[in-house]
């Protein structure tokens, strides 16, 4: 080989790793705190699937004075942690946002009650607990669906007291965190009711990015869904040590504990691997599926569909090829 040819090698050598290693800047804005429910994305970025994907991922928290959808209408993230039921009726106020992907192919929201109601139709007859966000979402759909009254219902401030006090009580939460916190402090074991187990249809835990970001970005939208959906393989399959010291850094009240039962419920529910997911792939959304959600909230009043394109909510064309079976 002569010196001419070595240099040309070496050249081609240099500029194929450089090639390698670069990476697009890539924003992500969750929901809430970190915490187990948010593990598959962090578990991505943690072990180098996002990297490897040729993507440089930031991942920022959200909170409850964060409005992500207007960051993300901002340019401040390429795509946010979503909920069906605000992505759609986001579009009312001219805000076009896609779902692209769902983790959660059931909402994690939950009813709690006392360990002596065995029914879900038990609780026509108790004290419910229901925050701000419920009373707008979930809240007209089991009235219309259930026949529950305003009349029973009281504002749930994020304090579990007045249930523990109260046995004639339900209140809403989060499938990993509010009957975690019961049965440490209430030192009972309650009974807890999945909205989407009662056929509530959100999706939750979504990535919804706006219509620009899909045009102008779409190769880096896809890389981010596929390694995301592979994140959340690794977390609930494998060992979620990298995943959890990600979340435990940007929210350090996380506690160990509190993140084995996220996992451990997120497993046994099915909430990630289950329904669709089983058979497409996690991550999945169906059209069927988000007809379902839209047909819902225009039936109980809380969307105009003449203001709303349902086609133009979600597409599938991002989540279809990503095939990350469970």
């Amino acid at each position: 080989m002569n010196t001419s040819t070595r240099i040309a090698l070496a050249i081609s050598l240099a500029a194929a790793s450089t090639a390698a290693l670069a990476t697009e800047k890539f924003t992500y804005l969750t929901n809430w705190y970190a915490e187990a429910e948010h593990g598959g994305f962090y578990q991505a970025l943690a072990t180098g699937l996002y990297k490897q994907a040729g993507l440089d991922v930031t991942i920022k928290m959200g909170g409850p004075q964060v409005n992500i959808m207007q960051v993300m209408m901002a340019g401040q993230a390429d795509c946010i942690m979503g909920y069906d039921v605000q992505t759609i009726q986001a579009w009312e106020q001219g805000i076009d946002a896609v779902t692209v992907a769902a983790a959660f192919q059931k909402d994690p929201v939950v009813l709690i009650a006392h360990p002596q109601v065995k029914q879900f139709t038990e609780l026509k007859d108790k004290t419910l607990f229901i925050g701000s966000a419920g009373m707008v979402t979930y809240w007209p759909w089991l009235k219309s669906k259930f026949g529950f009254s305003d009349r029973q219902m009281r504002p749930y401030n994020f304090n579990i007291q007045p249930f523990l006090a109260d046995p004639n009580s339900a209140q809403q939460g989060y499938l990993a965190s509010e009957p975690y916190s019961i049965e440490k402090q209430g030192h009972i074991q309650p009974r807890v009711f999945m909205l989407a187990d009662q056929g509530w249809p959100p999706y939750a835990t979504t990535v919804v990015c706006s219509s620009k970001t899909l045009q102008s970005r779409p190769q880096a939208v896809a890389a981010f869904v596929k390694a995301s959906m592979q994140g959340w393989k690794s977390y609930l399959t494998g060992d979620p040590t990298p995943g959890n010291t990600l979340i435990k850094k940007d929210n350090p009240n996380m506690t160990d504990d509190l993140l084995a039962y996220g996992i451990h419920t997120l497993k046994a529910s099915g909430t990630v691997m289950g329904g669709d997911a089983a058979r497409l792939g996690i991550g999945t959304i169906t059209e069927a599926r988000m007809k379902q959600t839209y047909d819902m909230l225009v039936a109980n009043h809380l969307l105009d569909p003449k203001k709303v394109d349902f086609h133009k909510t979600f597409t599938t064309r991002f989540i279809q090829d990503a095939k990350v079976m469970p």
